[in-house]
């Protein structure tokens, strides 16, 4: 596999997404113009751009080797169930005339920004959730354009015409359905899911397509006869927070199309970490511990940079089996230097030693983040013509 060293690895705003109206009933509010762009096949796009011998052929973004693990799948790659995620080994089983290509970050990093410079040209309001996508609030936008759809496809024009790819959308009046809608036509493609249009495609929709809701949550709603929208909108408030814990709120209210948070332009960084596969398993203490070094410097680079410290640190161990372990510690205070995080890492560590089986990945993350101006945490808040 790469070692995404240095990439960010943010968590998905789970908690930011708990919590739509917090009453009865949802209060009235204006309605949003939102847009959810998603590159199609993102980092396998750049690279069939960039050589054309690869065009139309299926290409895996990754390791070729035994402990290789793909990072990202063209769309020819995909027709075989070649995915994100898939060991190469298995992925080249189901494809056996797959390619792989060594990835190129900072060019996918340079090739995001071009992209988001075109999502500035119509609203400040932009929300990166990762390289390839991101929501745009274009409720009030900076072309006085009243139609959504329109600066959509503008954008979609201009993301083919300025970096020579394709880019699909989705456009609704809340970022949940806007997320969905992207998914409907893909690739490049543009769906729109009005208000009155909202509550039916929910009913209809499996639980395991909802975004914000993971396999394991989607398991433990089917074995609670939960399987479609239409049955998630059956069950009451109490119940689904009895079951389902905070996240019970916004299960209910996605249930009905009501997503009330907001497009944050300077969305909160929630945790900061790297990890990476090694091509033969480790069972060393002292080879883990000077990887965890190094882990701590690279992640450390990242909070200097970002100004944040942080005060919870995990530890990620992936065995040879796959089996994964993690472990976490919180600390009185935000962590002060690469030092301290290091030896946090250590500590987590050592009662795992000896390894029961051979080490495959190591990870190291940070969380708890506070920004090291202010010594203040950060509490992130929750807050139509298509």
């Amino acid at each position: 596999m790469v070692d995404v060293g240095g990439e960010f690895q943010c968590e998905r705003a789970h908690a930011e997404a708990a919590s739509s109206p917090t009453t009865a009933e949802a209060a009235p509010i204006p309605p949003r113009k939102i847009i959810h762009i998603d590159m199609d096949a993102f980092y396998a796009s750049i690279e069939q751009r960039d050589n054309e011998e690869l065009r139309g052929k299926p290409v895996a973004v990754g390791g070729s080797s035994a402990r290789g693990v793909v990072a990202a799948a063209s769309y020819e790659a995909r027709r075989f169930g070649v995915r994100s995620a898939l060991p190469s080994v298995t992925a080249k089983r189901k494809c056996p005339y797959l390619i792989f290509v060594k990835p190129r970050f900072e060019v996918y990093k340079q090739v995001s920004q071009e992209i988001r410079t075109i999502f500035a040209r119509y609203t400040p309001l932009i929300e990166p959730l990762s390289l390839d996508e991101a929501y745009l609030d274009v409720t009030g936008n900076l072309k006085g354009m009243a139609s959504a759809t329109g600066i959509a496809k503008e954008i979609r024009a201009a993301i083919r015409a300025e970096t020579g790819l394709t880019a699909s959308a989705g456009i609704s009046y809340n970022k949940f359905l806007a997320k969905l809608a992207s998914d409907v036509d893909k690739p490049d493609g543009l769906f729109v899911i009005t208000p009155d249009m909202g509550p039916g495609f929910i009913e209809t929709l499996p639980i395991a397509k909802f975004h914000g809701v993971g396999p394991a949550t989607s398991a433990k709603m089917n074995r609670l006869g939960i399987h479609t929208g239409l049955d998630l909108r059956a069950c009451d408030l109490p119940f689904l927070i009895k079951v389902f814990g905070k996240a019970g709120r916004f299960y209910y209210w996605i249930a009905r199309g009501v997503d009330e948070r907001p497009v944050r332009a300077n969305r909160i960084r929630k945790s900061i970490g790297t990890e990476t596969t090694f091509l033969e398993d480790l069972t060393s203490f002292v080879a883990m511990r000077h990887v965890l070094a190094e882990l701590a410097a690279k992640v450390w680079r990242c909070c200097e940079a970002a100004r944040m410290r942080g005060r919870t640190v995990t530890l990620k161990v992936k065995y040879s089996d796959f089996q994964i372990v993690t472990r976490s510690r919180t600390l009185p205070a935000a962590i002060a230097c690469v030092e301290d995080l290091g030896e946090a890492g250590i500590t987590l560590l050592a009662p795992l030693m000896p390894p029961p089986k051979g080490v495959r990945l190591l990870g190291l993350t940070v969380s708890n983040l506070e920004d090291e101006t202010t010594d203040v945490p950060y509490h992130p808040q929750m807050s139509l013509a298509l």
